[in-house]
């Protein structure tokens, strides 16, 4: 009389959940890297210390381009918060892709 139904199956989660998991890490790094980078910025530190060089080299391939497009300001870098604001976004995305419903 009724014809027959297939169950349907649960939704699969985008991506493997172990990828998932090391993505979102890798960028609670970076977010984190750009959040002290901000504000050793503000303190007078050398800027040839072993610190500064390692959040300088971690962080510029995410701030750069984000300053090229970024109009200017005048002394305030608006760059950094432009680019937590991306890799927050790119967090959730990554969460939100891994979950499986």
């Amino acid at each position: 009389m009724y014809p027959e139904r297939k169950a349907i199956p649960a939704r699969q989660a985008a991506i493997n959940p172990y990828v998932a998991q090391f993505t979102f890490t890798f960028i609670q790094i970076l977010t984190w890297s750009v959040i002290a980078r901000a504000l050793i910025s503000w303190l007078p530190i050398d800027q040839t210390s072993t610190v500064y060089q390692v959040l300088f080299r971690i962080t510029e391939p995410i701030i750069e381009p984000i300053r090229r497009v970024l109009p200017s300001s005048g002394m305030i870098d608006l760059s950094p918060l432009a680019a937590l604001l991306l890799l927050i976004v790119m967090g959730q995305m990554v969460l939100r892709l891994s979950a499986v419903g």
